[in-house]
């Protein structure tokens, strides 16, 4: 009878546990979709200094990966990090504050949209130079290894950069070196307006990995429990010493590449298909559907989460800019 119990208890606490993923699931989905709407907001107010780069309709590929990660863990970003930087669980204040360039801001206002980093919640940093984190994530994943502990590295990156020569070399070296880490494909179709047909012979380019001994999965990036899924094998493999692994979420931008982008290049059946997709609605009709939430309970996770990107919007606002003698701080680190 108590072996039975247990097993119940164990069934219980299962359950339980998928439904607080779920829950967590569609709670930093929605949270990086508001973040990127104040975004968008605040760049048409001519807040936001430079370009920008939304991750509008890509959400569940960050909220998924994350998700399997512990605080210890690394991720490299790309251009269009802000999803991921927020969904390592960035301070959402100090993160807006960086976009528009304040002093209070993750890197003093220096960074910006494309360079946003934060290093305390595991954060390596984004760029805006195409793959150029590849390389930059196997080094950090080749740290991990020579110090002996069981961080795990996630490079983001896009379609386009898989056709840079620095993809084969970092995968190469990955896997010739049993690396932990774990190669993101945010496939979102183009390469700013180059569609990825013309510069992929294969439909999909986790089919690539096979050439590298890198086991390799595509899923729908549209769908934050499948990325999940995919990307907690990913890491159980990488935490145990088994290598690289390569995943490559399906997904689409809602907006153009930048903000000045208008995407008319994509056709209009195919952009009807895919932000009909929507990420945020994916995720939160599968935990209703599984008794994580409900409809009221998703509504009020989304009024909260608005307060809390209003709020962080209002603080990064009101905060300083920098001086101009500030752009000679942190030119050099400081050696023991």
């Amino acid at each position: 009878m108590r072996l039975r119990s247990l097993n119940q208890e164990w069934k219980m606490w299962t359950m339980s546990a998928k439904k607080k993923t779920l829950v967590d699931l569609y709670t930093q989905t929605i949270k990086i979709r508001k973040f990127e709407e104040k975004v968008w907001e605040l760049f048409g107010q001519n807040l936001v200094p430079g370009t920008l780069h939304l991750y509008l309709g890509q959400e569940a590929v960050a909220a998924g990966v994350t998700a399997a990660l512990k605080k210890t863990d690394w991720i490299q970003s790309t251009h269009r990090g802000h999803g991921h930087v927020i969904g390592k669980g960035a301070d959402m204040n100090s993160a807006l504050a960086e976009l528009l360039g304040k002093k209070t801001g993750s890197c003093k206002g220096k960074g910006g949209s494309m360079h946003i980093t934060q290093f305390d919640v595991g954060v390596l940093g984004a760029t805006g130079v195409v793959a150029s984190g590849l390389p930059i994530a196997v080094g950090a994943a080749l740290s991990a290894k020579m110090r002996g502990t069981d961080e795990v590295v996630v490079c983001f990156f896009g379609d386009g950069a898989s056709n840079n020569g620095t993809f084969g070399e970092s995968l190469n070296m990955a896997a010739i070196w049993n690396l932990p880490v774990i190669w993101v494909i945010e496939n979102n179709l183009y390469a700013m307006g180059t569609p990825i047909q013309l510069t992929c012979p294969s439909q999909n380019i986790a089919d690539r990995g096979a050439g590298y001994c890198t086991p390799s999965v595509v899923v729908d990036g549209n769908n934050a429990l499948e990325v999940y899924e995919a990307s907690v094998e990913a890491v159980k493999r990488a935490r145990e010493g088994k290598g690289p692994s390569l995943i490559e979420c399906k997904t689409y931008r809602m907006r153009g590449h930048s903000r000045f982008d208008q995407a008319k290049y994509r056709p209009k059946e195919e952009a009807e298909h895919w932000l009909n997709k929507d990420a945020v609605e994916i995720i939160k009709k599968i935990a209703i559907e599984q008794g994580a939430l409900t409809e009221k309970e998703a509504e009020n996770i989304a009024k909260n989460l608005q307060k809390d990107v209003d709020k962080a919007a209002e603080f990064a606002i009101k905060s300083e800019l920098p001086e101009p003698e500030d752009a000679l701080d942190d030119v050099f680190a400081e050696v023991a």
